[in-house]
């Protein structure tokens, strides 16, 4: 899966997602200070999956209609390590009643809520 990880989401939980083969651009690595909407539109080009701690992408995609992303995953917790958000990624990703592609997904420690990009006319 292609990922583009915000400058907030940790380069060590970066590592893990590519230890486990997933691709994943780190704006950390890449571009740090960027502004939201160039990382969205960077995530939209690219057609990835946003993982983000920033709720500011939920305003910006469904209030001010930028392009979306091919899904977003925003996280609302506060890791008790650096690794726990690559972690959780990828036990999100086992789930098989969780799809990321095409959805807006807010996950907290114990509940995951979904909204479709494509029902806003946004993908």
């Amino acid at each position: 899966m292609r990922f583009l990880a915000n400058e907030n989401f940790p380069l060590l939980s970066v590592g893990l997602l590519r230890s486990a083969g997933h691709s994943v651009i780190a704006i950390a690595e890449e571009s740090p200070g960027v502004p939201d909407p160039v990382v969205l539109a960077r995530a939209h080009v690219e057609e990835c999956i946003l993982l983000t701690f920033d709720r500011d992408y939920g305003e910006l995609i469904f209030r001010r209609r930028l392009p979306p992303p091919a899904g977003v995953l925003y996280l609302r917790f506060d890791p008790i390590s650096p690794q726990e958000p690559g972690q959780f990624v990828l036990a999100l990703l086992e789930r098989i009643d969780i799809q990321l592609a095409g959805k807006f997904t807010t996950a907290t420690r114990d509940t995951v809520r979904q909204r479709s990009l494509l029902s806003f006319g946004l993908r």
